[in-house]
């Protein structure tokens, strides 16, 4: 396997080297709230809560890695899912010692640039230790973030999603 992916952007004609890491910095549910419902909620750089006339929604931020054929980092997007309220307090409750033996329940809570609509895609949440965010596992589904997941990208495919997702 490859150490290191690097290419030259046929955008911007540099050379990226690493392999690509995309991240959101809140839900896009959250961010499509008023002034007043973002105020009374709360945003940090791992959790987001807020309620609205729907009730109260939790989030928790999280990662996707997709392998990249011949290399050895994977690709990641660093993304938000929902959560239960009791799955939310059971991690909240357990983050500084996780049991990893907890699957929380969740839906895909940001629009990916490059695949359609990624919003609520089903999903396992899976806690990490030593105070890392946890990785999400897709729902089996013929969406074509699940059949990356499942299947890996190829060289070319990652440097075209890194490509629009810098200069998009």
């Amino acid at each position: 396997m490859a150490g290191i992916f690097s290419f030259k952007c046929s955008s911007c004609d540099k050379i990226h080297e690493g392999s690509p890491s995309f991240g959101f910095n809140a839900p896009d549910p959250y961010l499509e709230q008023s002034e007043d419902v973002k105020e009374q909620g709360k945003l940090t750089k791992d959790l987001c809560f807020y309620t609205d006339e729907d009730g109260t929604h939790y989030f928790v931020r999280a990662v996707m890695e997709i392998s990249i054929d011949g290399v050895s980092e994977p690709f990641t997007w660093g993304v938000w899912s929902s959560l239960s309220k009791s799955s939310y307090d059971r991690y909240v409750e357990t983050y500084d010692n996780p049991d990893l033996k907890d699957c929380f329940f969740g839906c895909f809570s940001n629009y990916l640039p490059y695949y359609e609509s990624t919003y609520a895609l089903k999903l396992e949440v899976q806690p990490q230790e030593n105070n890392q965010r946890p990785l999400l596992v897709p729902h089996e589904s013929e969406h074509q973030l699940v059949i990356d997941f499942e299947n890996g990208i190829s060289i070319s495919r990652a440097q075209e999603i890194a490509e629009k997702c810098m200069h998009s």
